[in-house]
Order: structure tokens, then C-alpha cells, then sequence
């Protein structure tokens, strides 16, 4: 498509070096922007992906990055990005955004998807304003600006912080780093928090896609104890960001303190390599990751995440209601219920439709 001699295509393999290049060096991208994401799902859950690259002069200058969800006949719209906070455009500015949200619009009548959500903050242009509404997330980002050195950000802690970091390792708990032979053992650890939960958990397979296809730009964390792990987080480096998507500990060992100990070595990791802040991920407002998060010096930023502004289309979700709370308490408790190697059979199947 041209419009303002931009040119809007889908990207192609022979895209991956430049397309990161402009992610990389782009002051609101993400890690999840990087073409490492698109890979880990296209090989963990087959999910068709729709990358949007626009050109000026044969030089990038925005991407829209789109992955189709689709069950029949429950689900079929496109998401930037799902399993993720953000994702949506990054440009050079609002014109070349308007451009590809535009593309978008006729990419979901192509492929007679019912939705397209866009998960990032968006400059207000006519596209935007007419045809898309914000939805109310009722969750905030949790960012932390860092210092120059690791020093630096230990002194910014309160006492009481330091010390429960000092005490997990007076516990005797090791942070390490990990590899792809450690995945079963981090895997086991993840998938047996997610179950006590009540929650389903994502595959092996495309937590092992991640750290494959990010390469030198996934980090993988554990926390030992006496051999065992009993505490696991990735993070994803990007230009400036760092973003830790998962991590768990095992709950019967959480007095040792694992889980301070292994933020405590990632943010260590992201001051001394210069990046500029950690994302924390979303929470809400007052609760416990919220506060978890907080006291670490992270400040919320609003979540916005955005979907098309389609009057016939009603929302079935009720997340956000005493009925759709009520309904997501009694999944849980039955899911909790379920022998854990059961669900790790079963859950995969069923999180890879959600986006969440």
C-alpha cells in the first residue's frame, strides 16, 4: 500500500536484521517488538503472524506487529501482541502510525477477523480516534528507571529490602544462570506455581522458542537451593528495556527468600549492562504484585491497550465485573484441584488461545 510514498508490506525473513535494527533503536519499543517473539510463537503455537513493515525511501520507519488468534468458532482476531503487555506500533511519527493502523484495518477484512487489539499507548490520529476505543485494562505498567551502576541502585533501596536480599542468601538460596539444559527443571518450577494459581500454563516448548530464538537477548535465572531449583525468571533485553515476562519460585521454599534474590540479580544485571529501565510487567493497582514491585522503587505507568470501535460487536468478556470475577475464582479453584500432570498436558492447549 502507498500512502505519503510510504510503502506498508508484510515483512519477510529477509527482514529480521533490519527490522530489529529499527525495534533496537527505537525509544519506545519493547523486546517483544524483536522478530525473536514472532518465531517462539510461530513454532510453540502455530499462530499465523502478520508483521507490518513500512518503508520510505527503502528505509523502515514504522512496524506493526499482528499475531491471528484463531478456535473455531470461538476466537479469530489479531492481537499486537498477545502473552505480553505491549506490542502495537512503533514509528517515527503519528503519520506513518495512522498509516499502519489503517493497514491493519483492511488486513483484519482480508482475513475476516473480528478484532484487532492493539496493546501499547498510540498517538490520538483520525485512524485511531474513529475507528478504534480504549479499552479499560484496569492495570498499570510497573517501570523502573535505573542508575548507572548496580551500586548505585542497591544504595536506593530501603535497609529492609537489602537485608531480605542478604537473607536469602545467608539461606543458603544461589542465583545462577541458566541454559537450555536447565529448561525442565525451571519449567517444572513454572508450571507448578501456575497450577497452585489456578491458572494454565504456557508450553514448554514455547518458553524453550523464546530462549532459542532470543539468543544472547533471553536470560534465563534460577535460584537454587542445596541443588535443587526452586526458583526460575526470564528476562528479554531490548535497546533500552529490559522485561521479565515469567518467573516463579516454588511456594514450600518462598520463606528462603528465592524470589528476592532473583530480582534482585536481574535488575543487578540490567544496571551493570547499561540499560535504562526494568518492566516490570502489569499489576494492579494495591495488590500484592503491585506492592511486590513498588518496593523496588518501580512507578506505574497506565496500561492502554486499544481494539476496534465496532457498536456491533458486544464484549463477552466480564473480567472487570463481580459475575466475570466470580467465574474466574471457581476456573481456578477446579483447575487447582486437577493432578499437576494432568494440567500440564491440557493447559497448554487452552493458553496459547489466551492472550493474555
Amino acid at each position: 500500500m502507498n500512502d505519503y510514498s510510504i510503502n506498508i508490506r508484510l515483512a519477510e525473513e529477509s527482514d529480521r536484521q533490519r527490522w530489529d535494527e529499527f525495534v533496537l533503536s527505537h525509544p519506545n519499543a519493547s523486546p517483544y517488538h524483536l522478530l525473536a517473539w514472532k518465531k517462539a510463537i510461530e513454532t510453540g503455537y502455530k499462530h499465523k503472524c502478520h508483521y507490518l513493515i513500512a518503508e520510505k525511501h527503502n528505509k523502515i520507519v514504522g512496524i506493526l506487529p499482528l499475531v491471528q488468534l484463531r478456535l473455531f468458532p470461538f476466537i479469530n482476531e489479531m492481537v499486537a501482541l498477545p502473552f505480553c503487555d505491549v506490542g502495537s506500533c512503533i514509528s517515527v511519527d503519528a503519520q506513518i502510525e495512522d498509516s499502519l493502523c489503517k493497514e491493519a484495518i483492511q488486513l483484519n477484512i482480508i482475513k475476516k477477523t473480528k478484532n484487532i487489539q492493539l496493546r501499547g499507548d498510540l498517538a490520538p490520529t483520525e485512524t485511531i480516534q474513529s475507528q478504534f476505543k480504549a479499552i479499560d485494562t484496569d492495570k498499570v505498567r510497573m517501570f523502573l528507571n535505573l542508575p548507572s551502576s548496580p551500586e548505585e541502585l542497591l544504595a536506593s533501596f530501603k535497609s529492609k529490602l537489602r537485608s531480605q536480599v542478604r537473607k536469602a542468601e545467608k539461606n543458603g538460596v544461589v542465583f545462577e544462570w541458566g541454559g537450555l539444559e536447565d529448561i525442565d527443571g525451571a519449567y517444572h518450577v513454572f508450571s507448578k506455581n501456575m497450577h497452585e494459581l489456578g491458572s494454565p500454563v504456557h508450553s514448554k516448548l514455547f518458553l524453550k522458542a523464546v530462549l532459542e530464538n532470543y539468543g544472547n537477548r533471553a536470560k534465563l535465572g534460577l535460584a537454587t537451593f542445596e541443588g535443587r531449583i526452586i526458583g526460575m525468571g526470564i528476562i528479554l533485553l531490548g535497546g533500552k528495556c529490559v522485561s521479565i515476562p515469567w518467573a516463579s519460585t516454588l511456594r514450600e521454599y518462598n520463606r528462603l527468600g528465592p524470589n528476592m534474590l532473583l530480582y534482585w540479580n536481574f535488575l543487578k544485571y540490567s544496571a551493570d549492562n547499561r540499560f535504562a529501565y526494568f518492566d516490570f510487567g502489569r499489576s494492579t493497582e494495591g495488590e500484592g504484585t503491585y506492592k511486590f514491585k513498588k518496593q523496588w522503587g518501580a512507578k506505574p505507568i497506565p496500561l492502554v491497550w486499544y481494539e476496534l470501535n465496532d457498536n456491533d460487536r458486544k464484549r463477552k468478556d466480564k473480567i472487570n465485573t463481580g459475575e466475570g470475577i466470580d467465574k474466574r475464582e471457581l476456573a481456578a479453584e477446579l483447575w487447582r484441584k486437577m493432578p499437576l500432570k494432568l494440567a500440564n498436558i491440557i493447559g497448554p492447549h487452552i493458553r496459547k488461545y489466551i492472550s493474555l
